[in-house]
C-alpha cells in the first residue's frame, strides 16, 4: 500500500512515465541522505535538481497539455494519474523540490486556461527548455483575498499597459521563466491575468520571505510595461482562472503529505524495531503498537481517498462537478491527517526525530506547512460546508466513475468554466458506498452518520450559528469524515482491498467521529438540543485483539527494514 522507491516497478504506468519515476528516484538515491540533509541545513537552492529536470524534459513531459505539445511528442500530456505518482516521489525525498513542481503547476494554470494562444505556444517551448513557473496571486497585506488585490494594471492605449504593485509569498518567482500575475485594471476595476518576466529591469526581486532551500519571493513591479501579447485573461475569465488554477494545483498538497509521511514511517519503524529498551524492543510496547497501527491506517486512508478523488477529478465535466467537494478534502483533510501521522510517529521516535542526520527532522518541519499553504483549514471548510444540503438530502443520478488509470490528457482541467453556483452542485447517493458494507466498525460508523443526519434535520444550525465559522468548522469536520469514508469504501470495492484493512481504518474513523462530536458538543454556541444529538454520535469501535495483532504483524511490522535511503 505504501510507496517503496527501491521496490516499486511502476508497472501501472506507461513505459515513458515509468522511466521518469525511476530516474527521479535514482537521482535522489544517488545523491543520498547525507547530501539531502546537508543541502537542507545549508538552505541551498536546488539548481542541480532543475538541471536534472531540464536534461530529462520531465516537467515538459508531465506538464504540457497534449494539444500544446508543439513537437508532437505522444508522451506529453497533463495526466493527473501519473502526476500524483511524481508528487508523491518528490515529497518522499524533499518538500522543497516538490514545491518547485507544485508552484510551477500553479503558474501554468492561468496560461493554459487563458485566452492567449501565443503565450501557450511559448510556454510549451519554455517547458522543453527546462523552465519553471510562478503564480503571482497573494499579497503581503491581503494574503489570498482576491477581492482586495492591490496589483494594478493601467491602460495606456493601443494595446499597451503599465503594471505597478507587489506580490508576496510567491514560489519560484526568483527563477521562473514566466510569472502569471493577478491584477486589477485601474480604469475598469476588472480583474486581469498577465505574465511578467523576472529578468526585466522593472521587476524587482525584493526578498526570499522564508529561510529554506526553496525561494518564496516577494517581488514588485514598478512601471512594468505590458502589452496585449502578455495578457492571459480579463474580467470574469481572470477570476475563474485564479480559482480553477487552485483546484488543479492545490490538489497536490495531499500527495505532498502522503510522500513525507511515508518516508517518515519507514524511518520510525526501522528505528523502533531495532532499538532495545529495558530488555524489550520498542515495537513490543503496547502503546507503540497502537501508534504504528494508527499511523499506518491513517496514511493508507490518505492515499486511497486521494486516489479515488483523482478518479472524480479526471472524469469531471460541466455536468459533473463532484470533484469540487473531493478536491478541497484532498487539499485540507489529507495534509492535516499527515500531521497526525507525524505526531504519532514522533511519539515513537522521540528525541531521535530532532537529530540532524535523519529524514524525520525535515518531515517534522515540512509536514506543518502543507495545511497552511492553502491559507488556513477554514478556507476549504467554508467551501465544503456549501455542499452539505445536497450531499445528504438531494442526491442526483450519475454514471458510476471507474478507476481512471488510463494514459489520457485531462483537458477539462483547463476549461472548468465559471466558478459560481457551488450550492447547486449535486452528488450521487453516499449510501451506495456504505449500504452493502456491513463489517463491525463500518456498521458503527453508519450509525454515527445516521445520527448526524438526524441532527441536521432536527437541530440544524440557526442563523447566528451559520455566521460563526468556529461552530461551522465543527459541523464541517463531521461532514468531511462522511465523504472521506465514502470514497475509501468505493476504493475498497474497486481494488478488492482486504477486510482487515478497512476494519482497522474505520476503527480510527469511529474514534474521530466521536472526537469531532464531542468538540461540537463543547462549543459555546451549541444548544442543549444539538448537544444531546452530539452525545448520541459518540461510539466506541469494536475491540478485536485478533484482528489488531494480525494486522500489526502482516501489514505494519512486516515493513521493518524494507526501505532505507542510501547514505
Amino acid at each position: 500500500m505504501l510507496l517503496n522507491p527501491k521496490k516499486e516497478t511502476f508497472d501501472h504506468l506507461d513505459p515513458k512515465s515509468a522511466e521518469i519515476m525511476k530516474k527521479t528516484i535514482a537521482y535522489f538515491e544517488e545523491r543520498g541522505k547525507q547530501k539531502l540533509k546537508e543541502d537542507f541545513h545549508e538552505r541551498r537552492w536546488y539548481a542541480d535538481f532543475l538541471e536534472f529536470v531540464k536534461e530529462n524534459e520531465i516537467f515538459a513531459t508531465l506538464l504540457t497539455p497534449a494539444k500544446h505539445a508543439q513537437d508532437g511528442d505522444p508522451d506529453k500530456r497533463w495526466d493527473t494519474y501519473r502526476n500524483c505518482d511524481f508528487n508523491e516521489i518528490l515529497a518522499f525525498y524533499n518538500l522543497s523540490h516538490w514545491y518547485t513542481w507544485q508552484v510551477s503547476i500553479l503558474g501554468l494554470g492561468p496560461i493554459f486556461m487563458g485566452n492567449n494562444e501565443a503565450i501557450k505556444k511559448t510556454t510549451a517551448k519554455l517547458l522543453k527548455e527546462g523552465g519553471i513557473f510562478a503564480f503571482g496571486l497573494s499579497e503581503r497585506t491581503h494574503g489570498a483575498d482576491l477581492y482586495s488585490s492591490d496589483m494594478s494594471i493601467t491602460p495606456l492605449g493601443n494595446g499597451k499597459y503599465v503594471a505597478d504593485g507587489g506580490k508576496y509569498y510567491i514560489g519560484n518567482a526568483n527563477k521562473a521563466a514566466l510569472v502569471s500575475t493577478f491584477a486589477k485594471d485601474t480604469e475598469t476595476d476588472e480583474y486581469v491575468f498577465f505574465v511578467a518576466d523576472p529578468n526585466h529591469e522593472n521587476y524587482e526581486l525584493v526578498q526570499n520571505v522564508v529561510d529554506w532551500e526553496g525561494y518564496v519571493a516577494e517581488y514588485a513591479l514598478s512601471g512594468y510595461p505590458v502589452t496585449d501579447n502578455e495578457i492571459l485573461a480579463y474580467g470574469r475569465d481572470a477570476w475563474d482562472c485564479a480559482l480553477n488554477t487552485v483546484n488543479v494545483g492545490k490538489f497536490n498538497l495531499g500527495w505532498g503529505a502522503i510522500g513525507i509521511a511515508t518516508h517518515a514511517f519507514y524511518e520510525a519503524l526501522n528505528h523502533a524495531g531495532n532499538r532495545n529498551l529495558y530488555g524489550k524492543y520498542v515495537t513490543d510496547f503496547p502503546h507503540i503498537k497502537q501508534h504504528f497501527v494508527d499511523a499506518y491506517t491513517r496514511l493508507v486512508a490518505m492515499k486511497i481517498f486521494s486516489q479515488r478523488a483523482t478518479d472524480y477529478f479526471r472524469s469531471a465535466s460541466e455536468e459533473d462537478r463532484r470533484y469540487l467537494l473531493y478536491n478541497p478534502i484532498v487539499k485540507m483533510k489529507v495534509p492535516t491527517q499527515g500531521e497526525e501521522v507525524i505526531n504519532l510517529l514522533w511519539d515513537v521516535i522521540a528525541a531521535r526525530g530532532f537529530e540532524k542526520d535523519v529524514y524525520f527532522e525535515m518531515a517534522a518541519t515540512d509536514i506543518r506547512s502543507l495545511p497552511k499553504l492553502e491559507g488556513t483549514v477554514h478556507v476549504n471548510m467554508a467551501l465544503i460546508i456549501k455542499f452539505i444540503a445536497n450531499y445528504f438530502f438531494n442526491p442526483g443520478e450519475f454514471p458510476e466513475i471507474s478507476k481512471r488509470n488510463d494514459s489520457a490528457d485531462d483537458e477539462f482541467l483547463f476549461r472548468q468554466g465559471p466558478t459560481k453556483g457551488l450550492g447547486k452542485i449535486r452528488f450521487h447517493d453516499y449510501n451506495l458506498a456504505y449500504s452493502d458494507v456491513n463489517t463491525p466498525n463500518v456498521t458503527i460508523f453508519k450509525e454515527q452518520i445516521s445520527i448526524f443526519k438526524d441532527f441536521l434535520i432536527d437541530a440544524a444550525p440557526g442563523p447566528e450559528q451559520a455566521k460563526n465559522i468556529d461552530f461551522l468548522l465543527g459541523v464541517g469536520e463531521i461532514f468531511t469524515l462522511v465523504a472521506y469514508g465514502q470514497l475509501i469504501l468505493e476504493k475498497y470495492k474497486i481494488d478488492k482491498l482486504e477486510e482487515d484493512l478497512i476494519e482497522q481504518i474505520f476503527d480510527f474513523m469511529v474514534r474521530d467521529f466521536s472526537r469531532y462530536a464531542l468538540q461540537l458538543y463543547s462549543k459555546q454556541d451549541t444548544t442543549e438540543k444539538q448537544g444531546a444529538w452530539c452525545l448520541k454520535m459518540i461510539r466506541k469501535p469494536v475491540d478485536a485483539p485478533g484482528r489488531f495483532n494480525r494486522f500489526l504483524d502482516e501489514y505494519v511490522y512486516s515493513l521493518k527494514d524494507t526501505y532505507e535511503m542510501n547514505p
